[in-house]
């Protein structure tokens, strides 16, 4: 009977160990696509992604670069001060976002152009995203907006 309880126990560990590689297996499987690495312009043109890769851009957005095409189509430049990427969006742009001001983008690099399917801009004053912050102070182009001018 020991042997038989003993047997009992081994095979429901085993089994729950295989559920929890499954599960984790297919969870992993079903974000496969939902997982977006975000990349500083920098990054992106030393080591461009595949085409076919969708991944999160960061930047400030190029002074002048902005030119409002046909329709709904805007292109406009993204830099960290070291590169700039040329990105084209299709779509209707939030409120705050501006020339010298933080974005993130989702999209794919096609033909050396960042298409954007998703464009986000900094909320306030003072809030940029933390991967763009980190981007900027790497190349030195980073200004604190808290900081007081000196004069």
């Amino acid at each position: 009977m020991k042997g038989l309880k003993k047997k009992r126990r081994i095979q429901v560990i085993v089994l729950a160990f295989v559920a929890l590689a499954l599960s984790t297996g297919l969870i992993g499987y079903a974000m496969r696509d939902g997982i977006n690495f975000f990349r500083a312009p920098s990054q992106v043109m030393a080591d461009p992604p595949a085409a076919t890769e969708t991944f999160r851009l960061g930047g400030l957005v190029e002074e002048g670069s902005i030119v409002r095409g046909q329709g709904k189509t805007v292109t406009f430049s993204v830099t960290d001060g070291g590169a700039t990427v040329p990105v084209a969006f299709t779509g209707i742009l939030p409120d705050l976002f501006s020339e010298n001001q933080g974005m993130i983008g989702t999209g794919k690099l096609v033909d050396g152009v960042f298409v954007a399917e998703e464009i986000l801009a900094k909320h306030d004053e003072s809030y940029m995203p933390k991967e763009v912050v980190d981007a900027l102070k790497e190349q030195g182009m980073y200004k604190d907006p808290k900081a007081e001018p000196n004069g």
